[in-house]
């Protein structure tokens, strides 16, 4: 797309061309702090839907540029995600401003494109929304159990990470965890937010024991093992209709399904790569990314600001 430039907004009310409304559109991205790459694939979507369909389009040109991009041009499950991703940020620019009176996206990517096991081939890992990760949360009645969920799925670490924690690797007054020192685990420094927050001060106001684990046992009281949390996890995705422990992978929903939806989440929600690899811990793979510096403000705003809000509470 070359380089991405602000333009001089005039009245929106001026009935604006395909050409204006992406120069619009692009200038609403960089104002709402999107990344270059992101704004690239927001635009080039954006484009292609207008040329085919135009401004104006309803459900049923919506179906068929769908059929388009699925059946005719054969393009994946996760490429028609992406581009129904980018059209809804699209239109709901486009609905901000009046152009049109509202964002139909929404409500057409629930009704056709979570019947994609008819179309598709499935995902290897089941990605929940963010509606069911707030169900989820809210299923178990057991604080330490409500707490194990939202922390896996806010801070993206792994279940081996979260076993080791102990209450001196979490500073609650600024949202951070220390994890431990793995050979898997580039960056030690994770965040959370204040909803994750609540829950943890939660459990852990009900905590009147010495234990130093950060998560322990119902029963026995102590440190937490590897069966407890895959057990917390799935039973509580049973009750909800989103585990089915004899079904295929993309049926199933366990402990790492809560990094993947972290992972898949901030990326929608317009994180850049190499900070969304920064939280995950990831190892660097090229000789470059060991002299990419990222400041912990920087990565923090960035989380605060991408991270899914589930709008529960204990």
């Amino acid at each position: 797309m070359g380089e991405i430039t602000a333009i001089k907004l005039t009245s929106i009310y001026e009935p604006p061309d395909d050409e204006r409304l992406i120069s619009l559109f692009t200038s609403d991205c960089i104002g709402r702090g999107y990344s270059k790459r992101t704004i690239e694939g927001y635009v080039s979507h954006a484009k292609f839907f207008l040329q085919m369909c135009g401004v104006n389009a309803g459900f049923t040109e919506l179906e068929g540029f769908l059929v388009h991009i699925r059946d005719e041009r054969q393009y994946t499950l996760a490429t028609c995600n992406n581009y129904f991703a980018s059209l809804s940020t699209f239109f709901d620019f486009l609905e901000f401003k009046h152009i049109i009176e509202r964002n139909n996206i929404p409500t057409f990517r629930k009704r056709y494109l979570r019947s994609y096991k008819k179309y598709h081939t499935p995902e290897t890992r089941q990605l929940i929304t963010i509606e069911d990760m707030a169900k989820l949360v809210k299923v178990p009645g057991y604080p330490m159990y409500q707490a194990l969920i939202i922390f896996l799925a806010k801070t993206g670490i792994r279940r081996n990470e979260l076993i080791t924690l102990d209450r001196a690797d979490i500073d609650l007054e600024k949202c951070t965890v220390r994890l431990k020192k793995t050979a898997k685990r580039s960056n030690r420094i994770v965040f959370f937010d204040s909803e994750t927050k609540v829950f943890m001060e939660e459990y852990l106001n009900k905590r009147h024991d010495k234990e130093k684990a950060l998560f322990i046992g119902k029963q026995n009281g102590h440190r937490i093992q590897r069966n407890l949390v895959y057990n917390v996890v799935t039973s509580a995705a049973s009750s909800i209709g989103l585990h089915n422990p004899d079904g295929r992978l993309e049926e199933h929903f366990t402990p790492h399904c809560c990094r993947h939806w972290f992972t898949t989440w901030l990326r929608r929600s317009g994180m850049e790569r190499t900070f969304i690899q920064e939280l995950r811990g990831d190892s660097r793979g090229e000789a470059i990314d060991v002299y990419d510096h990222i400041e912990k403000d920087e990565l923090r705003e960035a989380y605060l600001k991408c991270i899914p809000q589930l709008g529960i509470k204990p």
